[in-house]
């Protein structure tokens, strides 16, 4: 069977603070660990106030300070907010903290409003546009340092900390590809063009000194429970969420309910259940049968898995299930 790991948000629940949700994290990563999870990422978001991991690589250090041999790494940071030196620099300090053990995924959205992108004192048009050449020179930090060299990262000179490219269209698809990187797609909200860029990256891919041919991972949302009507009460708390965020009203992460309806209208509940079409939810025998399907039909190389549970010990428990019937037992996903 092919690897599972985690995508974290470090969710902020309502009731609670940022540092309850970091806690939380360390829980699950720690957790994660022990029942065989490949990865832990976390993903930068800004302004969002039920996220707290805007300051990803310093939740790393924390994550990867807690855990012994789990990756760790960013799932992703967002390139065109940081300059690829400083980005260089941190992740040359957590690669030289923890050796062996850190991912560095890049993302080319600024992973928040406008508003915020620009007090970011980032112009959000323009540093997409450089991501190309961003990704290059941040490449370059990590290689052996040249004689004469002017500028380097100290520490990451000749780290090579594994970069991977993160994305929800086409255009890090084929930018991977060109540049021989691994490659993950956002699956858990922006299905839409999950297998044509999978069809690229694999199409276009060259060889290079980081990878040899290509290597795919999907995240997708899953909610597993005891019993399929108990993973789908579970999953109300991130409708709420979603719901929120698309009427430009983010906040922390609700309690679930028994009861969806009046939640949204008839559109933002085809727009939800359409961003959630590969969600696995259900008893352990359900996402033993969405996980296998989902890996058949993608062909991906290692999948990923988000949970916003509002319950710590609801997510744990999701998480040990999903390490049950894919990491702990994997034949029973050919059953």
């Amino acid at each position: 069977m092919i690897p599972i790991s985690v995508l974290d948000l470090a969710p902020v629940i309502e009731g609670k603070t940022p540092a309850d949700a970091f806690h939380n994290s360390l829980s699950l990563a720690q957790h994660a660990e022990a029942w065989g999870y490949h990865r832990y990422w976390l993903a930068e978001h800004h302004n969002m106030p039920g996220i707290a991991s805007a300051a990803t690589s310093v939740v790393i250090g924390y994550i990867a300070g807690g855990t012994r041999t789990i990756r760790v790494g960013s799932g992703g940071v967002m390139l065109p907010n940081h300059s690829p030196l400083v980005i260089a620099e941190q992740f040359g300090t957590l690669a030289s903290l923890y050796p062996g053990r850190i991912d560095l995924g890049l993302g080319r959205a600024p992973g928040t409003d406008q508003r915020t992108a620009r007090a970011l004192r980032r112009d959000p048009h323009e540093s997409a546009e450089r991501f190309p050449n961003d990704v290059l020179e941040l490449r370059e930090y990590f290689e052996p340092e040249q004689p004469g060299q002017a500028i380097r990262a100290v520490p990451g000179a000749g780290l090579a900390v594994p970069i991977w490219l993160l994305g929800s269209s086409l255009f890090s698809a084929q930018l991977a590809a060109a540049l021989g990187l691994p490659f993950a797609f956002a699956s858990h909200f922006a299905p839409d063009l999950l297998m044509q860029a999978l069809a690229i990256y694999r199409s276009r891919f060259q060889p290079s000194p980081d990878l040899a041919k290509p290597y795919a991972m999907a995240c997708v949302s899953v909610f597993a429970a005891a019993t399929d009507d108990e993973a789908r009460l579970l999953s109300t708390s991130m409708q709420q969420q979603f719901i929120n965020l698309r009427r430009g009203t983010p906040g922390l992460l609700q309690p679930p309910l028994d009861s969806t309806e009046g939640l949204w209208s008839p559109m933002e509940r085809a727009g939800m259940e359409h961003t959630m079409m590969y969600a696995v939810t259900g008893s352990p025998a359900t996402v033993r049968r969405g996980i296998a399907a989902f890996v058949e039909s993608t062909g991906i190389d290692e999948l990923m898995i988000a949970g916003q549970i509002y319950d710590h010990a609801a997510r744990l428990h999701s998480y040990e299930i999903v390490a049950d019937v894919a990491i702990s037992a994997p034949s029973a996903l050919h059953r």
